[in-house]
């Protein structure tokens, strides 16, 4: 397995939409094409925002999005490490905390000492053994943490 820039990966851009709409947009009323949308500029360039895919050669094991805000109700913590997805059969086996590994230390090449996320409160004891903080409980229903990307 590799993890790779979507930027140098883009055939994988669709799938990552796929997964992350089903994931936690179905409802929301934003269709999927426009979700996918929201990939293009990752496809571009390697500045925030960027995502990153973990593969297999041209099979698709996971990916995870860096954005500037993923919580409308905390405007002033960027940036946010959002979307992390790992496909059912490769989980366990450590892909997501290697893909938030090379999101921070991409995030730390750009200049950022700390970084966020949000997850629901069933996802609090993973994101602690990962190293992140809790700085917040039930923020419009979520946890926000931080870490530092160094």
């Amino acid at each position: 397995m590799q993890i790779s820039n979507l930027r140098h990966q883009p055939s994988f851009a669709d799938t990552i939409a796929h997964r992350g709409w089903n994931a936690w947009w179905t409802e929301s009323g934003v269709p999927l094409e426009d979700y996918r949308a929201h990939l293009d500029p990752m496809l571009i360039t390697d500045a925030i925002p960027f995502a990153l895919v973990a593969h297999d050669g041209e099979t698709y094991v996971g990916s995870v999005l860096v954005i500037d805000n993923d919580l409308d109700a905390r405007p002033d913590y960027a940036p946010w490490i959002a979307a992390l997805w790992v496909d059912p059969d490769y989980r366990k086996q450590g892909v997501a905390a290697a893909l938030m590994t090379q999101a921070r230390q991409h995030i730390a090449r750009l200049g950022h000492g700390t970084c966020y996320l949000c997850a629901t409160a069933e996802k609090r004891p993973y994101y602690l053994k990962q190293g992140f903080t809790l700085l917040e409980e039930n923020v419009t229903g979520l946890d926000v943490f931080s870490i530092a990307t160094r």
